[in-house]
């Protein structure tokens, strides 16, 4: 996986230590996360970033920290990773925003972002993702990038989502 990657609006970076707290101010709110894993303390998203900073070293496939090009502000965590702390969906894509940032456009693009580098550098078959059902944006952001709802699981209460490559 590209270290940087750069789209239209967007800068994706690997994680570092230092982008722990600027992850955390959104990765850890309660209105941001209301329906995802939301980080209860910096040290556990410090422990999650590297976690999956782990995976990338394993495997080539990890969250990017994303910056606006514009203002080189952290307004966001997410792409392809293969869940350390959940292990067993496959690669998936995923991502989360500063709520200033939402209903811009900015999933979207990074979505379409990880999807190319799951073709071109990683030679997936297929990525999955999971929307909580009171989430239409996300549901919208995963049909657009032609994702299907396969089916609902209960006991994560998300739909289950794929997208064949």
């Amino acid at each position: 996986m590209a270290a940087r990657l750069t789209t239209a609006r967007l800068r994706l970076d690997p994680p570092v230590l230092s982008d722990v707290p600027a992850l955390f101010a959104f990765m850890g709110d309660a209105e941001a996360m209301q329906h995802t894993h939301r980080q209860r303390s910096l040290r556990a998203c410090r422990r999650h970033v590297a976690g999956h900073e782990w995976q990338r070293r394993r495997t080539g496939i990890a969250p990017w920290t994303v910056r606006a090009l514009d203002d080189d502000r952290i307004v966001g965590w997410g792409g392809l990773y293969n869940d350390p702390f959940d292990p067993g969906w496959g690669v998936e894509i995923a991502y989360y925003f500063t709520p200033d940032c939402w209903g811009r456009g900015y999933a979207s693009e990074l979505t379409r972002a990880s999807l190319e580098v799951a073709r071109a550098a990683h030679g997936l078959g297929e990525v999955v993702a999971f929307a909580h059902p009171d989430n239409p944006g996300s549901r919208r952001v995963l049909e657009k990038a032609g994702f299907v709802a396969e089916r609902f699981l209960p006991d994560m209460q998300r739909h289950f989502f794929r997208r064949r490559l």
